[in-house]
């Protein structure tokens, strides 16, 4: 029986360490490292060569998803399943556009997780099917990229000033940016904005 050597990234100790434990009930899994946050997946995938990552999509550092994508640059060998406990549309749109392996909800059952490992290490994808039909059904994200990264760095309590330092903009194309932002998404202001794109998972 070939062994899947496992690379899992959850911040929460508790839930890491039942991960662990739930992973290696299997006698074919070995979860060969953990972390805890997104900036530390790559550079420890490098160090240990793991088959799977089983990545949380809500990390620090850096989310899930924009270290999963990295890690298929790095590592294109080693498959991506992410697990959330929110199973909005646009989370599931923006792992598909990451190229990830599988998509899987915190609340499924156990057994379903060691299925979606064996299933993703033979290069076949695992994707909830209530979320495939729910993004299926759900709008398209009408914001740019660069207006995401705008919207995203003010979710975190950015002002104009510290976004343009982030992403080398004037104070005044930031303000340009977030009043199109709002008129796209027909929100009231910028919190509400913000709101309207995490609820629908456009950005992390």
């Amino acid at each position: 029986m070939l062994s899947v050597n496992i690379l899992l990234a959850e911040d929460v100790h508790m839930i890491r360490g039942a991960l662990i434990a739930l992973l290696e009930l299997e006698p074919d899994f070995q979860v060969v490292a953990s972390v805890d946050r997104g900036d530390l997946i790559v550079e420890t995938a490098l160090k240990v060569r793991p088959d799977v990552a089983v990545i949380d999509v809500d990390l620090p550092g850096i989310d899930g998803l924009t270290a999963a994508a990295e890690l298929r640059t790095e590592l294109p060998g080693c498959h991506t399943l992410i697990l959330t406990s929110l199973g909005r549309p646009g989370v599931l749109r923006r792992a598909l556009a990451a190229q990830v392996s599988g998509f899987l909800l915190k609340d499924a059952p156990p057994d379903r997780l060691a299925q979606a490992v064996r299933t993703i290490t033979t290069g076949r994808r695992v994707i909830d099917p209530q979320l495939a039909l729910s993004a299926w059904d759900s709008p398209e994200n009408p914001l740019s990229p660069r207006e995401t990264e705008v919207l995203r760095l003010a979710a975190q309590g950015a002002d104009a000033a510290e976004i343009a330092g982030c992403l080398y903009l004037s104070k005044g194309t930031v303000r340009n940016y977030l009043t199109a932002i709002v008129a796209k998404l027909h929100a009231r202001n910028r919190v509400d904005a913000i709101r309207i794109a995490e609820e629908a998972g456009w950005i992390p």
